[in-house]
């Protein structure tokens, strides 16, 4: 659908968070799109974060009646925060809808809203693309805490390299970072299986990736058939632990054809409960977020996001 602020053509009033840690092209990056919206005629509140928190904090301050629209600027744990901020399930209330300028490592929420790294093309879809209904996901750990996810909630080897990653090291190598984490991680030992329930149906699996939408760690195919706009999620079981099974898996997920590999199923549902070793940890939009047991399901038209023609769109 396209928004009211479409229809009566007036240039789109923005708030623009922002994770100052990007640095080299990524800060380029940004600068170009906000030189870019300048040129759109886009007035900005740019907000820069100084810590954990404050991009959360920043949305859920934010006045519908000041901005027309959120701009996320940073990698998808930055979004996160800022969707965590937008979405209060407790106290709703009317908030801008929200856009991404990506800066991240692997950037998946803007390859599902079909955005490219182009600062042009970013800055024309934040000044003027269609506003449509996203669905997201809700996670509850063993410690009653509720975290919201635009985009996947992982337990098992991927939550493990997540949690264990050196961020100095990410800083300096990017993907890399985490191909080394897991180089590591198939050298330790194997935690038992975890136990899924898929709306009443009982699985087990070595590691589980709850997706939102099509794509992972970048714009690898792991849920073929997920749409942000559709209240289902997508349970990506993963039946081998091994290193041989592992490493079979990421060689598939770089190939493209993970959908159809031996001991990988896709199960769909609305509610879903992982347990297992008790307080391993749970990812988040690639931020461990919480620990097992954990309760998640999906939530319908959580949110109003600013979209390009996204392969993660119906």
């Amino acid at each position: 659908m396209t928004d009211s602020i479409q229809n009566r053509g007036a240039a789109r009033r923005l708030l623009v968070i922002y994770n100052p840690t990007a640095g080299g092209s990524r800060r380029r990056r940004f600068e170009a799109v906000l030189a870019d919206l300048t040129d759109l005629g886009c007035p900005m509140d740019v907000r820069p974060t100084t810590g954990p928190g404050d991009a959360g904090h920043f949305a859920a301050e934010a006045d519908a009646a000041e901005h027309d629209l959120i701009v996320a600027a940073g990698g998808d744990g930055t979004i996160n925060e800022v969707v965590n901020g937008l979405v209060d399930l407790t106290e709703p209330r009317v908030r801008p809808p929200l856009a991404i300028l990506p800066l991240g490592t692997a950037n998946v929420l803007a390859a599902e809203l079909g955005l490219q790294t182009v600062p042009r093309q970013i800055a024309e879809v934040i000044a003027g693309g269609a506003v449509r209904s996203v669905c997201l996901g809700q996670a509850r750990g063993a410690d009653g805490q509720v975290r919201i996810f635009s985009l996947m909630a992982g337990a098992g080897f991927d939550a493990r390299v997540v949690d264990a990653v050196d961020l100095r090291l990410k800083r300096i190598l990017g993907k890399g970072a985490y191909v080394v984490e897991s180089l590591r991680q198939m050298c330790r030992r194997q935690p038992p299986p975890l136990r899924v329930t898929i709306d009443g149906r009982a699985y087990e699996a070595a590691s589980v990736v709850v997706s939102n939408g099509r794509f992972y760690a970048g714009r690898f195919l792991l849920a073929p058939e997920a749409r942000l706009d559709e209240p289902c999620l997508h349970a990506c079981l993963f039946r081998y632990g091994d290193p041989f099974n592992t490493l079979r898996y990421a060689v598939a997920l770089q190939r493209g054809n993970l959908p159809v590999s031996r001991g990988f199923k896709i199960v769909t549902g609305q509610d879903i409960r992982i347990e297992g070793e008790a307080g391993a940890p749970l990812q988040a939009d690639g931020d461990i977020v919480t620990h097992i047991p954990v309760s998640i399901r999906s939530l319908p038209d959580a949110l109003q996001m600013v979209t390009a023609s996204g392969p993660g769109l119906a």
